[in-house]
């Protein structure tokens, strides 16, 4: 199965900007969504701000695309990446909620995540789930 990658950053919208409810509703849906379509990614919310990595078949990853532009939860959807992938990086998750690991965050107030390259913003979700890896 040919494998896909997209990494997006947007606005969060009210609510979703600062509420852990309304987060808890988005990651609850992304589960279960990303189950049936074989989608996994991890999602960042920081400043204002999400940042997240999808994986799957592109016409999964491109029709979930079309979704998250549909969701009055966030705007201004920027894609920094969106490309095909060897392997997945977040094949434990079909979703899953990343902090911003604790040494970046002095760096964080500029750049923001809207200002990260595609190899940075992959990067920093990528360095953000191994602290939820569970040792073996």
């Amino acid at each position: 199965m040919p494998l896909h990658r997209a990494i997006y950053v947007s606005d969060a919208v009210g609510e979703a900007a600062t509420s852990l409810l309304v987060l808890a509703e988005i990651l609850g849906a992304s589960i279960r969504n990303n189950r049936r379509d074989r989608i996994t990614g991890v999602l960042m919310r920081h400043d204002g701000r999400f940042l997240q990595a999808i994986e799957g078949r592109r016409a999964d990853v491109d029709r979930l695309m079309d979704r998250l532009r549909a969701d009055p939860r966030h705007e201004n959807i920027r894609l920094l990446s969106d490309q095909d992938a060897a392997a997945r990086l977040f094949e434990e998750w079909p979703m899953t909620l990343v902090e911003m690991p604790r040494p970046v965050w002095p760096h964080m107030s500029r750049p923001s995540l809207d200002q990260l390259s595609a190899a940075q913003a992959e990067a920093l979700l990528v360095s953000a789930s191994q602290a939820l890896a569970v040792p073996a």
